[in-house]
């Protein structure tokens, strides 16, 4: 497999999704609109749209199935952006750059940063919403199955997930932190989505609970790892090549797993976590690609 080629074409299929489903033009509404098609075109990995379908494809889920897979990666993905936008904020992370291009809000304004990251978290539930509404005119017990992903996406994006997790980060910059703490942080702030992001893929699927069960353990390692890793690249990276300012962690006074453990440990982490959920997965199915791109993940310079 070249792995280049074929992450570019699910790469390329999943930009033409979210382009797509961005809201049309029109009126006063463009004034909020323009922000938010900005911020989603920008691009990026797509990792989490892309666990969605992989997950989905490694379980057998029903073809006849994929336009609502489709919104699910459209939804998870706005999510995604909207706390990229918010934690480019100068309230937050105050970053300038965001994948080579000016962040949202240095671009527009702090104040449609702000509204544009809620217009595409609620823009996101919105579509969930319909979805679920249009299933069940036709199927109500696949209905159920949806509306169980909708739960799981909002769950993983909000209180008992992504925001907890970026509230005890705010909190805790230019302070110690334990290590409690910082496994709390890379749960929630990055892991919960990346995790909601191979359960979705699961549920709508068709899985069942033990399935479900090696999936979620499964995606809590990829999602430590991929943390790890970019905590990593703020270190070694070069701007050029991860589109944002390079040690803006200890610029911003933040303790990473690199300043507890140091770069040795760090790598030694990333690679025994995936190759963990590596073996979860095959034990689910045969998925070549999910395999190559978790791995990737552990070697990655973006």
């Amino acid at each position: 497999m070249h792995l280049d080629i074929e992450l570019k074409k699910r790469v390329d299929y999943i930009n033409k999704v979210l382009i797509d489903n961005l809201p049309e033009d029109g009126g006063f509404y463009s004034l909020i609109i323009e922000p938010m098609k900005y911020s989603v075109e920008a691009g990026g990995k797509r990792l989490r749209p892309m666990l969605i379908s992989e997950a989905f494809k490694l379980l057998n889920g029903d073809p006849s199935h994929r336009k609502v897979v489709e919104q699910f990666m459209t939804a998870i993905e706005y999510i995604h952006t909207y706390s990229l936008v918010h934690d480019d904020l100068p309230a937050m992370d105050n970053d300038s750059l965001r994948r080579g291009l000016p962040t949202t809000h240095v671009k527009y304004g702090e104040d449609i940063g702000i509204l544009t990251g809620d217009s595409l978290l609620n823009y996101a539930y919105e579509i969930v919403f319909k979805t679920a509404l249009n299933v069940g005119k036709i199927d109500s017990e696949y209905a159920v199955k949806v509306l169980k992903a909708g739960e799981e996406l909002s769950t993983s994006a909000g209180l008992y997930g992504m925001i907890s997790g970026q509230t005890l980060d705010v909190i805790k910059t230019g302070h110690p932190i334990s290590k409690e703490e910082l496994d709390f942080i890379f749960d929630l702030k990055t892991g919960a989505l990346i995790r909601a992001s191979l359960k979705i893929g699961a549920i709508l699927a068709g899985c069942t609970d033990d399935e479900l069960a090696k999936i979620e353990k499964a995606g809590k390692l990829i999602g430590l790892a991929f943390q790890i890793r970019d905590d990593m690249l703020d270190e070694i990276g070069k701007e050029e090549d991860i589109g944002k300012p390079v040690h803006s962690d200890a610029d911003n006074m933040k303790t990473t797993y690199v300043s507890l453990y140091g770069l040795e440990k760090a790598q030694e982490d990333v690679e025994s976590y995936s190759s963990e959920a590596i073996e979860i997965l095959k034990s689910l199915g045969n998925n070549e690609f999910l395999t190559e791109l978790i791995t990737y993940l552990t070697v990655r310079n973006k």
